[in-house]
């Protein structure tokens, strides 16, 4: 299994600020998590405002806690609202179930962290998300 690197998460925010750029959004707040739900990295756009390091960890760590990225999440919380509340209770650290976390695959198809963005809407929020791992050389897994 490839570890995720402090250097790669710094190559996976890079290239999502940069996607976030050339689309001119808002100002993101980007966390990067390992396998075991560890934060390797935060980093926000001058302007980002308060909650974003909570809330694009909710979303990577959703992603993580469930195994799907939480764009397929949302679906599942809308159609098991209870089950995903109680989850995220009992994780003590908080889902946010929309897209925006993406789980970051290796060339084995092992998951090995994931993204997650926050910002803008959330389909922007993913597809910087997705940039930066797709430009850091792993696959994206949005579900």
């Amino acid at each position: 299994m490839t570890a995720l690197t402090l250097a790669a998460a710094n190559a996976i925010i890079e290239a999502a600020f940069a996607k976030a750029n050339e689309l001119k959004l808002r100002p993101l707040g980007v966390s990067l998590l390992d396998a075991g739900g560890h934060l390797v990295a935060f980093q926000r756009q001058d302007g980002a405002s308060l909650l974003r390091p909570q809330m694009s960890a909710g979303k990577a760590f959703g992603a993580l806690a469930i195994g799907m990225g939480s764009r397929r999440l949302q679906g599942f919380a809308e159609e098991y609202p209870h089950l995903v509340s109680g989850i995220s209770v009992v994780s003590g650290r908080g889902i946010i179930p929309v897209a925006g976390g993406v789980l970051i695959r290796d060339e084995t198809g092992t998951i090995i962290g994931a993204v997650g963005i926050s910002g803008d809407h959330m389909d922007n929020d993913e597809a910087a998300a997705i940039a930066g791992i797709e430009a850091a050389g792993f696959k994206a897994d949005g579900g």
